[in-house]
């Protein structure tokens, strides 16, 4: 029976293997256009959400633009994603917090991105990884899933999930990790296609596991 860290050194090897290099799966060119982004992508695939940032950000690309364009029109170009009215208000809010209270620019500190509307913690993770370079573990559904399936964690809830993976990885590989953790959550071991005994990493890591894995969301 291999021990949680062993599993992680493996997860931690064919992951590097399978994805040598990673970008963030959303078209941004910013950290304000990688924040809307983010955002938009709660309850919304990133297919969808990089279908529909070009005509947001065409519009409006800096947090002055999107407030002038106000949250109706901004809901106009969003409604095809899911919380339209929650995210289009969440967006025209933070963005004028970002003008009145930051000079414009997004905020680089954990509390200051959670100060902003519609903005949690992972989102946060998101771009303090992505943008400003520190080592963050931003854990959404394929990363929880995969680390209950991979026995890292107990799936009690994202925070802790989040706890456990910065324990048993480096802070160097954090940024890289996450990603390839969506990868490859995405291609093998989705919620459907995969129940901890079917995709290659499963079957490597509990070789003799015969039950379904029941993950907690």
């Amino acid at each position: 029976m291999s021990t949680r860290k062993e599993r992680a050194e493996i997860i931690g090897r064919r992951l590097d293997e399978l994805y040598p290099t990673v970008e963030v799966p959303l078209d941004h060119k910013d950290a304000y256009t990688l924040l809307i982004a983010v955002l938009l992508s709660a309850q919304c695939t990133d297919r969808r959400v990089n279908k529909i940032t070009p005509a947001l950000f065409a519009t409006a690309d800096t947090p002055e633009k999107m407030v002038e364009l106000g949250q109706e029109n901004i809901h106009t170009l969003i409604e095809t994603c899911g919380l339209a009215n929650n995210k289009s208000k969440a967006i025209f809010e933070l963005s004028k917090m970002i003008v009145a209270e930051n000079d414009s620019n997004v905020p680089d500190s954990f509390q200051g991105l959670e100060k902003l509307p519609g903005v949690g913690h992972k989102t946060a993770s998101v771009i303090m990884a992505q943008t400003f370079g520190v080592p963050a573990f931003p854990v959404d559904t394929h990363v929880h899933r995969l680390a209950q399936r991979w026995k890292l964690s107990n799936g009690k809830n994202v925070l802790q999930t989040e706890k456990d993976l910065k324990k048993l990885f480096p802070p160097e590989q954090w940024n890289t990790l996450h990603i390839q953790f969506i990868l490859y959550g995405r291609e093998h071991c989705t919620a459907r296609g995969c129940d901890g005994t079917k995709c290659p990493l499963c079957r490597e890591l509990f070789p003799d596991r015969k039950n379904p894995i029941k993950t907690k969301k």
